[in-house]
């Protein structure tokens, strides 16, 4: 297949939304449009640098997370085929640097749609800015509730949520995992060890693997 037929149906097929544009405009953003294609582990961008326009991303994932100046990092969203960011899309309304960094997770295909043209499909097509504020919205929702468990839950409970999510078997390393929850290694370490002590879990090179789910989740009602 056409790599600009690939681009265009995956497009569609992910962002369905975009069909409802006029035919002219569709055709517009198609064309000016860059497709980027990142491997894994790659930085997307970096905080301080500026926005060069509104990612959608076809295929793949990354993470956006914020780092400390003592080196301390805490996950802020992911976002997946089918998704956008809202960090870039704030820095193009704001006319203003990134302030986190968005690190790609797996091999990713992006299309990114220039800041300019962004800012007329905004202005001028009601299903684009729909779908713009909607993802605020969504993704609004997601921080409200990362700030509601760092501040108000136990890190032992987050822990235990995080293994139930992702099991049962979770291919991480405590840094990882530590950078998920907005803590420091040692304490994860300390928590993963108590786990295993109890039985609920097997450590393994940077590997957890769920023995006891059940425990787990009745810590969660504790």
């Amino acid at each position: 297949m056409d790599d600009k037929v690939e681009i265009r149906t995956l497009l569609l097929e992910r962002f369905p939304v975009l069909a409802e544009l006029p035919a002219e405009r569709l055709e517009s953003v198609l064309a000016r449009a860059v497709v980027r294609r990142v491997p894994a582990g790659a930085v997307l961008f970096d905080a301080d640098q500026p926005c060069t326009g509104f990612p959608l991303v076809l295929a793949g994932s990354a993470r956006v997370s914020k780092r400390a100046a003592n080196g301390r990092e805490i996950l802020l969203y992911r976002v997946e085929a089918g998704q956008s960011c809202i960090l870039s899309g704030g820095c193009l309304l704001g006319h203003s640097d990134y302030t986190a960094t968005g690190i790609a997770e797996t091999d990713i295909t992006v299309l990114n749609i220039p800041p300019d043209q962004f800012n007329e499909l905004l202005l001028q097509c009601e299903p684009f800015r729909r779908y713009v504020f909607g993802m605020y919205g969504a993704r609004l929702s997601e921080v409200m509730e990362l700030v509601e468990e760092i501040a108000f839950r136990r890190l032992d409970t987050r822990l235990a949520q995080l293994l139930i999510h992702r099991g049962p078997v979770i291919q991480a390393t405590h840094q990882k995992l530590a950078d998920e929850l907005g803590s420091v290694r040692e304490i994860v370490s300390r928590l993963l060890g108590s786990f295993e002590q109890r039985g609920w879990v097997t450590l393994g090179r940077e590997r957890v693997t769920l023995r006891d789910p059940k425990a787990l989740a009745a810590l969660l009602r504790d």
